[in-house]
């Protein structure tokens, strides 16, 4: 770990980082996952948990941006494709919706 990055990165698992995800984990098991010391980034490196953020507006590397963006798009996609499935879990309606916000959430990573 670097002492000496004063930039906020994004966990490499950036679909599962951040209290919603933490939330829904905790409804289904009845008991929330410990939050990690230090994760690997989207840069590849690893920092402090405290030094990792999942909104766009707060994160400052610009590597951890880009890979959160490619991230998101590539969810979308996946959504998108799953929706149109026959015995999808998901409606095409609920398939769409999913896929705007991924993609709403993608652009503020790119922006």
């Amino acid at each position: 770990m670097s002492e000496i990055d004063p930039h906020i990165h994004v966990d490499r698992k950036v679909l599962q980082a951040g209290a919603d995800f933490r939330n829904m984990i905790t409804s289904m098991l009845g008991r929330a996952p410990d939050t990690p010391g230090a994760v690997t980034t989207g840069c590849g490196i690893q920092v402090p948990y405290t030094m990792t953020s999942p909104h766009p507006e707060s994160v400052t590397c610009l590597a951890c941006r880009e890979h959160a963006h490619q991230e998101y798009v590539r969810f979308a996609d996946l959504t998108e494709r799953l929706g149109g499935m026959p015995g999808s879990p998901m409606t095409g309606d609920q398939a769409t919706q999913a896929a705007r916000w991924a993609r709403d959430r993608a652009k503020r990573f790119a922006g």
